[in-house]
């Protein structure tokens, strides 16, 4: 329980944010709603229900917020057993309700477009990532939400709501994130009325793709900026604008970034964990198992998992691996702490326009921790994405810059372990440690138990239907003409006042083929490897109510029941749309559908084009392409890049320099450099290079100017799966820049004049 003294002490000083004791003590139910009078006035007439059933139907003005963290494990918040310092989603637990049986999808798009529709995202037409549109055939797969299955958003703004959406969207494809559009899967045309925030699955938090509303906007000149930060400044923002000119409640998502890659944290935050990992993994998952017992998260009788396959004892790490694997968790654990003194000043706002008492606070993660840092941890998540190892000497080398805007950290697995404590594996698997995830619920007038912990077996697709529920509204047949399909969630509403009730009885799993059935405390799962026939897999069966970890494989001893399990996931994967079934890797990325700009052969591209994320970019991967430049320059000083894509981690450009033109294509671990021969003539010149694709993921980069080649090189290996998190610009290198070797020029804009640039692309995508 938070300790509440004149302010909150922490280890390191923070320089944003301190809350009072007076703020802790209202989120944690210690004073009155009364203890900021300033801003009481109205919006205390808009709280009072003093004819309000508690636990059924709220007053219709209620406000709701949904508070969602990114690849944040099952024990990385003090009050489900971690060490990391949490102290205002604490205060929230202690004066709310946390669910320990709660569980999402495997990975993120899923789990977020079942919290919108309250429908399983198969269903909708997310079955995995949005990055991974498999075109017409796979229409469980098309990276969007179907119209029929309306947002909560779309649903609420029929009931007077208005509704803001900040953070991370994830549900559109990602070859529609252009500046152009379409528009009809971004937040603002699924039903909210304002959007800041990115489109894609990640983004760098100090120099972030950001697009406000259907805007892309350019954060690179801010001066501190950090996305985390900057999001609640906007959401409250929005708040203060809404209370202050409009009557009607309002919904509001904050999907943050944290703890998904990369994490970047400004150092403070890092420091204040300084030494606190030297322990090693082992010490922290067991301490964090035991504090898990202690505040009634898990049983008293669950039993400890071993460590995952692959993650070595700690005392058997050298000097080096210790040293450096603690500072990847030392950033991590500064990431949970800054992202909970943001979600502590978003609360402070609510009280302060005396919206808290007024507002239903819900606040998950989508899924469990992360596998891909592997055992050493990644300091480039482009090399991440595209499976190649980083050396220990490589990361070594970077050490300092970890947490950092100069890495794009991941950390190890056997960190990824701890985060889903108690549970074994990761994200991605239908284990627990994959789909189970905390809940916590905030809300002071319609809770009488506060700080206790519920164990109703829940399922993120239940969570907007309960909110339904709540406030008495009833789902429209259509919404914009569109017939509705049912929602497929249930209501836990009675359990706000109802610690006895039951829980959800049936639930399905399926990511990329690994697949999974709950029914009645009985659990089946079937494990998949890349390529193998589904008919294949391998089945294991537990009963969770008995065995939380799942320990005892019941698949041999009980093969009746696992028949009968089987058969039910059958049923559940043909109501539920979760067939055709595919088995996408990395090699989802590759996946680009005929009906998308991105299946163009040609692209023409003009001077002051917004920046193009790299998702719907010409699609050069593994396959011979040129890049033409018709330029003006009135002297050889004129100089600089005329396209680029990427940053330091990864990417391509090609620019003008001592008046030689340049081709460098950063793989990430060795950047490959063809220059020109001769120079480049002043007036009127069109340049080009052509990349010749030799083998896979390789070939031959030319130069030319008007026709004449005057360049040549090699370059040994491209990327297989993902060229890079960062976009294209015409002109410039904005955000962070492929090359160093621009020297002191930053973005280094091109100083002549740009009439086009023209892609032409050949070869089978």
């Amino acid at each position: 329980m938070l300790k509440l003294k004149d302010e909150i002490k922490w280890s390191s000083p923070l320089k944003r944010f301190t809350a009072t004791a007076a703020t802790l003590a209202l989120i944690s139910g210690c004073t009155t709603g009364n203890a900021s009078s300033d801003n009481a006035g109205d919006a205390t007439a808009r709280t009072e229900s003093e004819n309000a059933d508690q636990g059924s139907e709220v007053e219709p003005d209620t406000n709701i917020a949904y508070i969602v963290l990114d690849d944040s494990g099952f024990s990385d918040l003090a009050s489900y057993g971690s060490e990391i310092e949490t102290p205002y989603t604490d205060a929230l637990a202690d004066n709310g309700l946390r669910y320990n049986n709660f569980h999402v999808n495997p990975t993120c798009s899923p789990t977020r477009a079942a919290l919108l529709t309250g429908r399983q995202a198969h269903s909708v037409g997310m079955a995995t990532v949005a990055n991974f549109d498999m075109g017409s055939d796979y229409p469980n797969k098309r990276g969007r939400i179907s119209p029929k299955a309306g947002t909560i958003a779309e649903v609420l703004g029929g009931e007077g709501y208005n509704s803001y959406a900040l953070g991370k969207w994830h549900l559109s494809p990602s070859h529609q994130a252009t500046p152009s559009g379409p528009y009809d899967n971004w937040p603002l045309g699924k039903g909210f009325d304002r959007f800041y925030g990115f489109l894609e699955d990640s983004t760098d938090q100090f120099q972030p793709e950001i697009v406000n509303d259907n805007t892309f906007v350019d954060v690179t000149e801010e001066e501190d900026y950090h996305f985390s930060e900057v999001m609640v400044d906007q959401a409250n923002q929005y708040i203060t604008d809404h209370v202050s000119t409009n009557d009607s409640p309002f919904l509001i998502t904050l999907n943050f970034g944290s703890q998904h890659q990369p994490v970047q944290v400004p150092d403070e935050y890092i420091e204040m964990y300084e030494g606190k990992y030297d322990e090693g993994w082992d010490v922290i998952r067991k301490q964090r198992f035991e504090r898990q017992k202690e505040l009634g998260i898990i049983p008293e009788d669950a039993e400890f998992v071993e460590r995952n396959p692959g993650i070595p004892a700690w005392d058997d790490l050298s000097e080096d691996e210790q040293k450096l694997f603690a500072r990847f968790q030392e950033a991590y654990a500064g990431m949970m702490t800054h992202t909970d003194e943001q979600i502590g000043r978003f609360v402070e706002h609510l009280r302060s326009v005396g919206e808290l008492d007024n507002t239903i606070i819900m606040v998950m993660s989508d899924n469990g921790a992360s596998v891909l840092g592997g055992p050493n941890g990644s300091i480039n998540h482009t090399l991440t994405y595209n499976v190649i190892p980083q050396e220990m000497d490589e990361l070594m080398d970077n050490y300092d810059k970890i947490g950092t805007n100069e890495a794009k950290v991941e950390f190890p697995n056997g960190w990824a372990q701890v985060s889903n404590t108690p549970f074994k594996m990761y994200k991605a698997t239908t284990y627990e440690a994959g789909i189970r995830s905390p809940l916590i619920v905030h809300y002071p007038e319609g809770i009488d138990d506060k700080g206790e912990v519920r164990g109703q077996y829940q399922h993120v697709s239940d969570i907007t239907p309960t909110i339904y529920d709540l406030l008495g509204v009833e789902l429209p047949k259509e919404i914009d003409g569109v017939k509705q399909m049912k929602l497929h969630g249930e209501s836990f509403a009675e359990s706000l006042v109802n610690p006895e009730i039951e829980g959800k009885q049936t639930q399905f799993y399926e990511s990329n083929g690994v697949r999974a059935i709950y029914d009645g405390g009985w659990k089946a799962i079937a494990s998949h490897q890349l390529g193998e026939p589904f008919e294949d897999d391998p089945w294991e069966l537990y009963h969770v109510a008995e065995d939380v970890t799942e320990i005892k494989n019941l698949a041999e001893a009980e093969p009746k029941k696992l028949k009968e399990m089987q058969k039910l996931f059958e049923k559940e994967a043909k109501k539920y749309d979760v067939l055709p079934m595919t088995d996408l890797g990395p090699d989802g990325f590759l996946s680009v559908p005929e009906d998308s700009q991105r299946a163009k052969d040609k692209f023409i591209f003009y001077p002051n084009m917004s920046h193009l994320p790299e998702a719907a970019s010409p699609f050069i991967l593994n396959r011979s392409f040129s890049i033409t430049v018709p330029l003006h320059r009135d002297s050889k000083e004129e100089e600089g890049v005329l396209v680029a894509l990427g940053g330091y981690q990864s990417g391509y450009t090609l620019y003008l320099k001592d008046n030689r033109l340049v081709y460098e294509y950063n793989m990430g671990n060795e950047i490959y450099r063809v220059e020109s021969d001769e120079e480049i003539p002043e007036g009127e010149t069109t340049v080009k290079m052509h990349f010749e694709k030799t083998e896979d993921h390789q070939g031959i980069t030319s130069l030319y100017a008007d026709e004449k080649q005057i360049g040549k090189g090699e370059i040994a290996q491209t990327h297989p799966f993902k060229l890079s998190f960062e976009g294209l610009s015409i002109g410039k290198d904005s955000l962070y820049q492929v090359t160093p070797n621009y020297g002191e020029n930053g973005v280094f804009e091109f100083g002549g004049e740009i009439e086009k640039v023209i892609y032409d692309l050949e070869g089978q995508k």
